[in-house]
């Protein structure tokens, strides 16, 4: 028997305000409303981001309902959905696009002014379909995805092939596709050039898949974790530094492999006191950066003289992807296995487990956690 109209109860990870634990609770899923799906979850993945909104980042509203990465089914549509139907698999997308605004028909930005990025925890209409104990529960941006059920609006969610494998899809959704698009769309890496990622997470290494397929000549890994080296290299990066094993600055270790620099700098570290660095590993005058790691510290320490002498610094939100048009691309390049994605894959954890996935993400073989619904 259907349930579009009724409210479900299911489980759900909740972290009741800034350093409050994480628990798992029953919570209520409204039906939803008339643009809406409400969509049972089959797979997350635990991302940075996820750990900064137990830190009050992007927004400091609690209870707060987790996870942002993920991929499910559509269980339920509101009266006005055409485009979508039970049983389609989708995943959820932290930005819209309408392809109509200025934004979007520019071409200079992922960033729609219709579906803007959401970062006050609620729908687009300032409510919530979720609620525990009688209690408003917020999300980190447009969807919770550490949920069994959520309703997310239509303009935030991507069909995807029913072949894709489910924890590979759900590393598109945030993590690799940022890394991935800050090379493809904000860099526009050219044939020949070289390319430094700082930072070998899910993000870095989808900047290094990115840099390979564009075609650079060096692709350079920057971590201080050795075992990053490996997984760097199955996904095309010719060489690696750790920056734990010199008393050089990280921006001379990188031009002792290149002379000058290189043309590209990936930083997917969110570390703010390492940004002067960051771009002063690129060549002067025309170096380039991009900025898409999220740290703690939002206010950044930097070397004025590092912009001066005519290298750029531009920052970047989920790499320059645009949510329909962009993330199809990769979801048909995943569901094809183009990416060796099953690198990422090292951990799993049911989501009654939850906890323990913070627990991983400390050991130095981790690189992504899946959470089983």
């Amino acid at each position: 028997m259907s349930r579009a109209k009724e409210v479900i109860t299911c489980k759900a990870a909740i972290c009741w305000g800034v350093g409050k634990a994480v628990t798992v609770e029953d919570i209520q899923v409204e039906p939803p409303k008339a643009t809406e799906v409400r969509v049972k979850m089959l797979c997350s993945s635990v991302c940075h981001t996820d750990i900064s909104s137990l830190q009050g980042f992007p927004h400091n509203q609690f209870p707060l309902a987790l996870g942002h990465e993920g991929i499910g089914v559509v269980e339920s549509v509101g009266d006005e959905i055409t485009n979508l139907k039970e049983g389609d698999l989708i995943i959820p997308t932290h930005m819209g696009e309408c392809e109509e605004c200025e934004n979007c028909v520019s071409g200079k930005t992922n960033l729609c002014l219709t579906h803007p990025l959401r970062v006050n925890g609620l729908m687009p209409d300032n409510t919530s379909r979720l609620s525990v104990r009688g209690q408003t529960l917020y999300h980190v941006l447009s969807c919770t995805t550490w949920s069994e059920y959520v309703v997310v609006d239509v303009n935030y969610l991507l069909k995807v092939n029913p072949s894709i494998n489910l924890a590979h899809a759900s590393f598109i959704s945030c993590g690799f596709s940022t890394g991935y698009g800050a090379c493809w769309k904000e860099a526009v890496v050219e044939t020949g050039s070289t390319v430094a990622v700082f930072g070998l997470g899910a993000v870095g290494l989808g900047a290094i898949s990115a840099a390979k397929m564009m075609g650079a000549s060096k692709i350079i890994g920057v971590d201080k974790n050795e075992m990053k080296k490996e997984k760097g290299e199955a996904f095309g990066m010719t060489h690696f530094i750790n920056t734990n094993v010199s008393d050089k600055s990280a921006s001379d270790l990188v031009k002792e492999l290149t002379g000058m620099g290189v043309d590209y700098c990936i930083e997917c570290t969110g570390v703010a006191s390492m940004f002067t660095e960051y771009v002063e590993a690129t060549k002067m005058g025309t170096g380039k950066t991009i900025a898409v790691g999220i740290g703690t510290e939002l206010v950044v320490p930097f070397g004025l003289v590092a912009i001066q002498f005519g290298r750029t610094l531009k920052g970047s939100v989920f790499g320059g992807i645009k949510a329909k048009s962009d993330l199809s691309i990769i979801a048909h390049k995943c569901q094809k296995q183009e990416f060796p994605l099953e690198e990422l894959f090292t951990h799993e954890v049911p989501l009654v487990d939850i906890n323990k996935a913070f627990e991983l993400l400390k050991q130095l073989d981790c690189v992504k956690v899946v959470i089983k619904m």
